[in-house]
């Protein structure tokens, strides 16, 4: 691949460490300056890697300076570049699987060499394939095409005291939920603009709704069979179920993986396997040794269970250490790691530290409870999970003690971005059969 690489004076020298680290990996560069640490500034070098990357010269570019910020905006001056900033390995992966970006722009104040590579391998070998996402890249160079998600006129003459502006804000919401294939990477309605889907519902949807409502918490559950006494008659049902009522995983013990793999093969259910379950204390080799394994057998999705014993102890090290040996396994399987802090055991303050370390671990989310400890998910921690890992492109997943839609409802309107549970089923048909109005009134 050929890359156009600039910095100002402060990124001067993490850009020729990447340099370095990019001719390593076979790649050819052009470096468009700055040649030097002098005072320099910054917009000169973006545009001048970004112009090489828009004239086709260059695949992609890298641009460096103090934040990173700067740089990104002024890239994004130039037609036909996405530019973005990351700080870290989340941020990195998103903007390409998500945005397809060719500029990537790093601020040297902001990480060390060691993540700055980290980051730029990963980056460069990302790749956007889905189809949604290409789609949304597309519109972000043109204006949004008129579709049939766009409320009709005669859908905007409904209630007389809302808006063409609220409805088209509904709708829009409502079918997010619709939508929800990918949980982990959805922001939930009190995060993004402060309103519920139960507002969403209160506000005048047409009854119709009641079946894309209930599609929709389908597509946040992992349904979940981890019981100890489980047989293989229970996961060939608990797979059946979530092929009907299309859930977006199902959550067994390592044993049946394969079992569900094959269960499952065709149909877009994934697979989650557990891995030092459910205590954690398993050591961190042995842990990554499982998800690979797991990954091998069919796992698309790795639960993983933090020591919880050293977090406790203060060790933020060895935690983290924990959490990115099975997140490296899970990146050279492209399966996606969720830790799990078992949140009865801590306080606010070392759930945060968790939190933090999966995120600098790169994991794509962070989950509430094993179900087998002192107790399950509530809205406070959910809450405080997700306003730790906002804007890193992590999810939250909330499990334990979610028994119905509106249990489900309060994580989701706390944050969640998946549910883990084992009665996913009637909460789905509680979102079925429920009118559209109460289904989000329950509570």
């Amino acid at each position: 691949m050929r890359i156009a690489i600039g910095s100002d004076h402060a990124g001067f020298n993490l850009k020729g460490q990447l340099v370095r680290h990019l001719q390593t990996l076979g790649h050819e560069v052009v470096d468009v300056g700055t040649s030097s640490d002098e005072v320099t500034d910054y917009p000169l070098h973006a545009r001048a890697a970004a112009t090489e990357v828009a004239g086709g010269r260059c695949d992609r570019g890298i641009v460096i300076d103090g934040a990173g910020i700067g740089s990104a905006m002024v890239a994004n001056k130039v037609p036909g570049i996405r530019a973005a900033l990351a700080y870290d390995l989340s941020t990195a992966r998103n903007s390409r699987e998500h945005n397809d970006a060719n500029v990537l722009t790093l601020g040297a104040g902001l990480i060390g060499p060691k993540l700055a590579e980290e980051i730029v391998s990963l980056w460069l070998q990302a790749r956007c394939t889905e189809e949604r996402h290409l789609r949304r890249v597309g519109q972000i160079e043109g204006p949004v095409a008129a579709s049939a998600s766009q409320p009709s006129q005669q859908t905007i003459a409904g209630p007389a005291q809302i808006s063409e502006e609220d409805l088209s804000r509904i709708l829009h919401e409502v079918q997010r939920l619709a939508e929800g294939r990918q949980g982990q990477m959805m922001t939930p309605p009190s995060i993004r603009s402060g309103r519920s889907a139960a507002s969403v519902v209160r506000r005048g949807s047409p009854p119709v709704e009641a079946d894309r409502m209930c599609e929709g918490i389908a597509r946040f559950i992992d349904h979940t069979l981890l019981r100890p006494e489980a047989t293989e008659a229970e996961i060939r049902k608990l797979c059946a179920q979530a092929r009907e009522w299309s859930f977006i995983a199902v959550c067994v013990n390592p044993l049946w993986t394969p079992l569900a793999a094959r269960e499952l093969r065709g149909s877009p259910v994934k697979v989650c396997s557990v891995v030092g379950f459910p205590l954690g204390a398993s050591p961190a080799e042995v842990k990554a040794l499982e998800a690979r394994r797991a990954i091998r057998e069919g796992a698309r999705e790795i639960d993983m269970v933090i020591p919880v014993g050293a977090l406790k102890g203060g060790d933020e090290v060895a935690v983290l250490r924990d959490i990115r040996a099975v997140v490296e396994a899970c990146r050279d399987g492209s399966a996606l790691c969720k830790v799990i802090i078992e949140t009865a055991f801590l306080t606010d303050e070392e759930k945060r530290a968790a939190c933090r370390q999966a995120r600098r671990a790169g994991a794509g989310f962070v989950k509430t409870s094993t179900g087998f400890g002192p107790g399950g998910a509530t809205v406070e921690d959910v809450a405080l999970m997700a306003a730790e890992v906002a804007g890193s492109g992590m999810g939250v997943k909330a499990a334990g003690g979610i028994r119905t839609l509106a249990d489900a409802r309060k994580m989701i309107e706390a944050g969640a971005t998946r549910i883990g549970t084992s009665r996913g089923v009637e909460i789905a048909r509680e979102a079925r059969e429920a009118p559209a109005h109460a289904s989000w009134r329950a509570s």
